[in-house]
């Protein structure tokens, strides 16, 4: 069996929150948080950050991290990922973990890898957790339906199922955190853009839209994505509680 790896795709610039991977919370920015957290895992082999900026490369050299840099002209997580891919024949299972999720849990990092690891029917994997009616609403939460085997059917920034008779439905939010066999990151990054992708924004759709498999694992994982200023302070006041 081939290498698993951890890719960390980052860069410095952001429309709400400008060089947020290196913004410092407690004397370690935040890349480098995200990397320990990665370091955690059981299942994998290689730790790379992904990045277009030299900054960040200095930077999570400085703290001993591996780092790759990569096109300037990406579009999105995933093409900045194969790039990284393509010139590591080893490794054929990937986890692209997001920069700005600097607590996520090793065991949920583990659970996405062990899915594209285990289940030959799972193309993708990722992580859903339940939610309330009300949080549903919000339209900046993705969320995801699925079938009897966890296997998810759709994602939406609306409400769904729409609850068209009360009490029966289950509401899970998504958690940005992939894990991918090679072939499936392979045929993503070469697939067009699918008219639900472009409707919704959101790009786990092109692989729905493919007949890819997405397998999901429900967590209790709350994340404290890191997007705003607000983000930022949240965090920074999680960590500050946590070293009293």
């Amino acid at each position: 069996m081939g290498k698993t790896a951890i890719i960390i795709p980052a860069r410095y610039g952001s429309s709400r929150l400008e060089g947020k991977p290196l913004l410092k919370v407690a004397d370690k920015p935040v890349i480098q948080w995200v990397y320990e957290k990665a370091e955690s895992s059981t299942l994998a082999d290689l730790i790379i950050v992904a990045t277009d900026d030299k900054r960040i490369f200095d930077t999570v050299t400085s703290f001993g991290g591996v780092v790759e840099m990569t096109s300037i002209d990406h579009k999105c997580g995933s093409d900045r990922i194969m790039e990284v891919v393509s010139r590591h024949p080893e490794i054929d299972y990937i986890c692209n973990l997001q920069g700005d999720e600097p607590l996520i849990k090793s065991e949920s990092i583990d659970a996405v890898i062990k899915n594209v690891i285990e289940d030959a029917n799972a193309d993708i994997s990722t992580l859903i957790r339940k939610i309330t009616p009300q949080d549903a609403e919000n339209q900046n939460l993705v969320k995801c339906v699925i079938d009897k085997n966890g296997f998810a059917l759709y994602f939406s920034r609306s409400k769904i199922p729409y609850e068209r008779n009360s009490g029966f439905a289950d509401y899970y939010g998504h958690l940005g955190i992939y894990g991918y066999k090679r072939k499936a990151l392979e045929a993503m990054t070469r697939l067009a853009q699918t008219p639900l992708e472009m409707s919704e924004s959101l790009e786990q759709l092109r692989a729905l839209e493919n007949g890819m498999k997405i397998k999901t694992t429900v967590v209790d994982f709350v994340p404290v994505g890191i997007d705003t200023r607000e983000d930022l302070e949240k965090f920074r006041k999680i960590i500050e509680s946590n070293l009293l």
